[in-house]
């Protein structure tokens, strides 16, 4: 059978298109991680295509995906029959916390890298797949096939909040607005929420996989939300940002020092600051939960990306929706999204 390395450039073979679902997939489980590193996922194949590792970024600070792939290949005596390299993100040359992940790879046999996105890093972006090339090394790339458009959106979802901050100097913000049947984000006396639990899992989700919440001090004087990730198991010893929008003096001492246990707390007295303290921080990707008066302070200022919507009906139904600024949102990663899409309300918007 042919190596994957004479494989055109311009069809993506239906084995790399595996090897991309499942480097995006072992990367998605460590997003709200990895921060300032982007998530990344590796996936090393045999000149017949079969799969020999499937690895990715941990944690800023230890191995890249490339390298930790390289390592487990090594370790398992497979190094050798690495013939081909499929990643989500072009493969660094640089030094930082860690060698470049090129020197990884060109230590092995492999033939061919195929890279998902390129890096977005304005000041290092193509120096990894120049390197590679100067080294006799076959580098594909998705954006320039022509069968690999709904790959090529996966990878870059992946990598839309590590973008947004190298582009914008900025984590990605969503926005999550629950609202009952009437229209009104209040719940019930004597209630915290009234989603159903499926909803409740989707919230405590997007808790763990982003890197800080902002809320406001009407929800804090008005819930006491603890704001930790419960219902999905979290990342260990997860430490996050959690910005709030209002005056110190108006959070009550008691749960400040609570939620400090957790969280990096900030206090933002002007939402027109609010930009500037998330560039301050690593966070990659922030949750906004809070009431409408901050929600339309959002609006008002533009200062969101993505806005999801769990909208319950008459019955008791849940219904999704999501509004995204730009062509791409990492919440098209989640498997509610399939049903979302299936009602016909995750749209752009213009």
């Amino acid at each position: 059978m042919n190596s994957f390395s004479q494989i055109s450039r311009q069809i993506m073979p239906e084995r790399i298109g595996a090897a991309f679902n499942l480097a995006v997939a072992e990367a998605w489980s460590f997003v709200g991680r990895t921060a300032p590193n982007p998530p990344v996922g590796c996936v090393l194949l045999d000149a017949q295509g079969d799969v020999l590792v499937v690895a990715a970024h941990h944690q800023a600070g230890t191995a890249h995906a490339e390298r930790l792939a390289v390592e487990q290949a090594r370790a398992l005596g497979l190094v050798e029959r690495i013939d081909t390299a499929v990643v989500t993100l072009e493969p660094c040359n640089h030094t930082g916390r860690t060698p470049p992940c090129t020197e990884a790879l060109l230590s092995t046999p492999v033939k061919t890298v195929w890279i998902g996105c390129a890096d977005p890093n304005p000041h290092v972006q193509g120096g990894g797949a120049a390197r590679l090339e100067r080294e006799g090394i076959t580098v594909n790339r998705l954006w320039q096939c022509m069968n690999a458009a709904a790959t090529y959106a996966r990878c870059r979802a992946l990598l839309a909040p590590f973008a947004m901050r190298m582009t914008h100097g900025r984590p990605w913000v969503t926005v999550k607005q629950a609202l009952d049947s009437k229209g009104s984000m209040v719940p019930p006396k004597g209630q915290k929420t009234f989603t159903t639990p499926a909803s409740l899992r989707l919230a405590h989700t997007l808790r763990r996989v982003t890197d800080g919440i902002v809320t406001a001090t009407g929800t804090v004087l008005a819930d006491r939300p603890t704001l930790t990730v419960r219902h999905v198991e979290d990342h260990p010893e997860r430490r996050r940002l959690l910005v709030v929008c209002g005056q110190e003096q108006h959070a009550p001492a008691e749960w400040l020092a609570s939620v400090s246990a957790t969280f990096d707390v900030r206090f933002c007295p002007d939402i027109a600051q609010l930009p500037d303290i998330l560039a301050q921080s690593d966070a990659l990707w922030v949750l906004v939960e809070a009431g409408p008066t901050l929600l339309e302070a959002l609006k008002t200022h533009n200062l969101w990306d993505d806005w999801l919507t769990i909208r319950q009906d008459a019955s008791g139904q849940d219904h999704l929706a999501v509004s995204t600024q730009h062509d791409v949102t990492p919440l098209s990663l989640f498997p509610e999204w399939v049903r979302c899409a299936q009602e016909q309300v995750c749209f752009p918007v213009s």
